[in-house]
């Protein structure tokens, strides 16, 4: 996969991310920063690190799963594997500047 089709493809993976809510907090996964890392394979396989708000999240398997199905719906992609990790820990700081003036702390 060349390097124009490679970015296309996360931008698209990005995409699908935002359209993916934390029902706790409204949301998307991507700009909350739950998203760590995004890895594209030459195969179309995306590795994915993602953490949770808390560690202790109620919902957590359903959220992981509704990630991975967003990831799998993505044209060109052959499949995904996500890897939940808590190490940087998640704080309000890994939001983006959206996601801070959605929730009122700007």
């Amino acid at each position: 996969m060349d390097k124009n089709a490679k970015t296309a493809l996360e931008g698209n993976i990005v995409m699908a991310l935002r359209q993916v809510f934390d029902p706790e907090i409204p949301v998307n996964v991507y700009d909350l920063g739950l998203i760590y890392e995004i890895n594209v394979d030459e195969d179309h396989k995306v590795d994915l690190k993602m953490t949770l708000t808390a560690p202790n999240c109620p919902i957590a398997d359903q959220l992981v799963e509704d990630v991975a199905e967003a990831v799998r719906d993505v044209p060109g992609v052959v499949d995904v594997v996500i890897e939940l990790v808590f190490e940087p820990e998640w704080n309000k700081d890994m939001m983006s500047e959206e996601a801070k003036l959605e929730l009122g702390l700007l």
